[in-house]
């Protein structure tokens, strides 16, 4: 038997902050003037905001740094772009349409419903067995009377990624807005907001060894936004409150450090992935992995375990030091089955025995082989205490 260590497999719920970004904001703490102020010590907490924003300008291949919009997180951006949205129904009832995945964030989800309540119409795109959108559903959604579609980057349960460029392009066909959740995507592979044509795009530090409490929203220039937090002109006047100096230097040393290691970090996640997935399958029987097989981020890995549960796996796990979810974190509490692997299809019984791996830059090959001899002999266990028939469960394929 390996060693008893502790394993962290949860970088989708949220990652540590990085050395070099504990470092950069220990340097700054001396830094602690209202960065509105006027006077010398103000000016100089106000340079520091504006080099983090060019370095969150840069991550994302924004054409100026003005764009960027510093927030308390990517709950906030994602709500300040539906706010928005409302606000241009107002203007404009023609335009009463709102469009997202069946798969996006609660954030998302919620603050979408809550513009139906107020009066604009709501469709839910549903997703194909990989979590990719259905082209055909969101065709025949889109027409003139849409205002945004939103549909995130990269799922943070199984990793699908969407095509946003084409996805935007569509929506800009018919004079809509495009707003992209990438808070998973940011840092994790490349991102460049020109290109893909979006008027909005959601980031958060804590996803990318950043600071937590802090994030960014990209204002496509000539896109309309407006405050949801009003009070003073900070942020020229998008964003009310006193700056959160640490937060946003900790969140640029973030972003530059993540433009800077990008390529390594997903050649390492993707190796290790592979390695993960090819011995859970070799290991254990009857496994179905979740996702799309190619379009899926490096650094996650989705599976169902027919036969046991999914609580009982990760308490499991964690009482061998393995730190691991069964889906979202902001759904935590929950006993719903997870409202992602239900509309790819999966069924309540999958969806109740899915745990997901995530990977992350401090991941290595011991704590993979860890994993590896602690997960086989666990699933067993469970499988041998459950009534469920899982031998002759239908697993459609086992990517």
């Amino acid at each position: 038997m390996p060693e008893p260590r502790t394993v962290y497999m949860d970088y989708n719920a949220t990652t540590p902050m990085h050395p070099l970004v504990w470092q950069a904001m220990s340097e700054a703490q001396g830094l602690f003037a209202n960065a509105s102020s006027m006077h010398q010590a103000g000016r100089t907490s106000r340079a520091g905001i504006e080099d983090a924003r060019a370095a969150v300008s840069s991550l994302i291949g924004a054409a100026s740094p003005s764009s960027v919009i510093f927030t308390s997180g990517g709950s906030e951006s994602n709500n300040t772009v539906f706010q928005t949205m409302f606000e241009q129904f107002r203007k404009r009832p023609s335009r009463s349409k709102i469009i997202i995945s069946a798969i996006e964030h609660p954030c998302v989800i919620n603050a979408a419903k809550r513009l139906q309540e107020l009066g604009m119409e709501l469709v839910i795109l549903p997703v194909d067995a990989d979590g990719i959108v259905s082209m055909q559903a969101y065709q025949a959604a889109l027409d003139q009377s849409t205002l945004l579609v939103s549909i995130m980057a990269a799922n943070n349960e199984i990793g699908t990624i969407q095509d946003i460029p084409l996805l935007a392009s569509m929506a800009r066909q018919k004079g809509a807005f495009f707003h992209s959740d990438a808070v998973q995507a940011v840092g994790k592979f490349p991102v460049n907001v020109a290109d893909w044509g979006v008027d909005y795009l959601t980031i958060s530090a804590h996803k990318l060894y950043g600071p937590k409490g802090v994030g960014a929203l990209y204002v496509k220039p000539g896109s309309p936004l407006d405050p949801l937090i009003r009070g003073g002109h900070q942020e020229s006047g998008y964003r009310a409150g006193t700056y959160n100096n640490l937060g946003i230097y900790g969140f640029g040393a973030a972003a530059a450090l993540a433009q800077r290691e990008l390529a390594a970090l997903m050649e390492k996640m993707r190796r290790l992935r592979l390695k993960l997935k090819t011995g859970i399958l070799s290991s254990i029987p009857v496994v179905r992995v979740n996702g799309h097989p190619e379009a899926v981020l490096a650094n996650t890995l989705n599976c169902s375990f027919p036969g046991a549960e999914g609580e009982a796996i990760l308490l499991s796990l964690d009482l061998e030091g393995i730190e691991v979810s069964t889906g979202s974190a902001c759904a935590s509490g929950s006993l719903d089955p997870s409202h992602i692997l239900m509309a790819t299809g999966v069924g309540p019984e999958l969806a109740h025995g899915s745990i997901r791996f995530s990977l992350g830059r401090d991941s290595s090959d011991a704590d993979v082989d860890y994993v590896l001899a602690q997960l086989p002999p666990i699933i067993e266990r469970l499988r041998r205490m459950t009534t469920v028939d899982w031998k002759h469960t239908q697993i459609d394929r086992s990517i």
